[in-house]
């Protein structure tokens, strides 16, 4: 449909200025919103389908290279530091490069990532090959927002939220199945390389579709201070937290960790309040409802980001899912989610931000307390249909937390707003997967303990299956004493089994109990009306 001159300068003169963008509808006509726009989700599909696909390899990662699953969080939480860290850069290097210019520098580095991941030989190039891929989607990740609120007006940003979330969105919900469908066909490698394609689309129509950096537009130093000293004290948690079960929360090394990431966090907000350029703009956070939001978007990042780690593990850990199975079980949750994210960002701008939150909660609390009645037995479609609930929550969710933080931030401050709102919710996220790998550790030495007390030869139920394994292992062709021995292994096998799917469990209620917590910030948002009467 070809629009007329008259009605794009039109347009044009609604929005806020910028010359590339203004150039962008003079050659394209309105669909040029759209162009741009899915340009920048489909930058955002291959850094989420990088970062996503590889949790459904892990379990083969792990038996490759002989690491524990403690060691293999890092590859989740490497990867969402990095893309933490990278967010706050996104303003900086929009404002110094230009929108074509960053897209294409994440988009190569993804690249050298994919590659790098696809041909590690050891865990610490597949970490760094991580870095490299989170970087790029702390990159890319602020810019669909930018661009929204710079080619869409008020009225129909809504509509655009929920179409750019359902593209990102959508790549970790069908990448676990594709990624299970290449581990079982060929091996675990070929998940780094399935983001390569939608990289080389997305560097095409940046060229045709993103403006170059503006003439005239003022460069500001790069806050390298603010980003070593937030590095330092991100990796200094991270680390603290992921060691201290190994290593004993009171050892020196732990405690020094611990201390090196408060004395840093702290420093980072000493600079920030005085850098003439922040990395990350404080003075947003005098706005309340964007603090809130903020609040909300770390406690859902952290339970949302948590669950897609977990949930993985579960199917193939105590369900013995194949890769492709587990992948299979997110299609559910992903088809509701193309169904509903377009109508729920309208919705975003009519309903009050207050009620959609608390709903989208309400659905992740429920769907995840289901998920604590879940077990090896529990059937495929009972576990694809309580992962659709909460789906349908993050459908609730989304939009309405972004147009809440954002739609009252003004044009010069949104490139910082977008960059530090997903910032609080990639932090909260790379807390969540941490600290949960932490909870299940714990949890499963707890019931581990607990169920191997039990198993005592004055327990008649303990005798009986001791019996019935000892009538296994001879089957197996064990003989002699070797029985009794096979016999105490298959019964410890099995406990160890029991524990793990206990401790699945009341992580799942954690994570239930986490998204209901948002309910209390929640209440202490602006309504609509008093938002729009400020």
């Amino acid at each position: 449909m070809k629009f007329a001159d008259e009605d794009v300068e039109s347009y044009i003169a609604r929005l806020p200025p910028s010359e590339g963008l203004a150039a962008g509808f003079r050659a394209w006509g309105l669909e040029y919103r759209w162009f741009a726009l899915l340009t920048t989700v489909t930058g955002n599909v291959a850094a989420m389908l990088a970062g996503t696909i590889i949790k459904v390899a892990i379990p083969d990662i792990m038996g490759a290279f002989g690491i524990s699953q403690a060691d293999a969080q890092w590859l989740s939480t490497a990867n969402l530091a990095a893309a933490t860290v990278s967010m706050l850069a996104s303003s900086w290097m929009v404002r110094g490069l230009g929108l074509r210019q960053t897209v294409n520098i994440s988009m190569c580095l993804l690249l050298a990532g994919s590659l790098l991941g696809g041909l590690a030989n050891n865990t610490d190039v597949m970490i760094i090959s991580r870095v490299m891929q989170g970087i790029t989607a702390g990159l890319l990740t602020p810019l669909s927002t930018m661009i929204i609120f710079q080619v869409f007006l008020p009225g129909k940003q809504g509509i655009a939220i929920g179409v750019s979330t359902v593209g990102i969105i959508l790549a970790p919900a069908i990448g676990p199945a594709i990624g299970g469908i290449l581990i079982d066909t060929f091996n675990w490698r070929y998940v780094f390389y399935l983001g390569i394609p939608f990289s080389l689309i997305t560097l095409a129509a940046s060229f045709a579709f993103m403006p170059a950096r503006q003439a005239l537009a003022t460069r500001v130093p790069f806050d390298w201070n603010g980003m070593i000293v937030l590095s330092l004290a991100l990796i200094a948690l991270l680390v603290g937290l992921s060691n201290g079960e190994k290593d004993g929360w009171g050892s020196d090394f732990i405690l020094g960790c611990l201390a090196v990431a408060l004395v840093s966090g702290a420093g980072f907000v000493w600079w920030e309040l005085r850098a003439e350029h922040p990395l990350l703009d404080l003075g947003l956070f005098a706005n309340r409802n964007f603090t809130i939001m903020g609040i909300n978007s770390f406690v859902f990042g952290a339970g949302l980001f948590a669950s897609t780690y977990l949930v993985p593990l579960f199917l193939q850990l105590v369900q013995h899912l194949s890769a492709t199975q587990a992948g299979a079980l997110m299609i559910p949750p992903g088809i509701a989610m193309v169904l509903i994210f377009p109508y729920a960002g309208k919705v975003a701008e009519l309903v009050d931000h207050r009620l959609l939150i608390g709903c989208g909660i309400g659905f992740f609390a429920v769907s995840f307390w289901l998920m604590s009645g879940a077990d090896a037995n529990t059937g495929f479609w009972t576990l694809a249909w309580w992962l659709v609930l909460s789906r349908i929550g993050l459908g609730f969710v989304m939009p309405a937390l972004q147009l809440g933080a954002l739609s009252h931030i003004e044009i010069s401050r949104l490139s910082q707003a977008s960059a530090a709102f997903n910032f609080v919710r990639q932090l909260g996220g790379a807390f969540g997967v941490n600290l949960m790998s932490i909870a299940l550790e714990r949890r499963n030495t707890f019931h581990a303990d607990y169920l191997l007390s039990t198993q005592t030869y004055g327990s008649s139920e303990t005798l009986s299956a001791l019996g019935l394994l000892r009538g296994l292992s001879h089957s197996l062709g064990f003989t002699g004493t070797e029985e009794w021995h096979a016999a105490r292994a298959f019964l410890q096998g099995m406990v160890q089994q029991q524990a793990l799917g206990a401790a699945f469990r009341d992580s799942f209620v954690i994570l239930a109990i986490a998204f209901l917590l948002t309910l209390i910030p929640t209440l202490a948002l602006k309504s609509r009306k008093a938002l729009q009467a400020g």
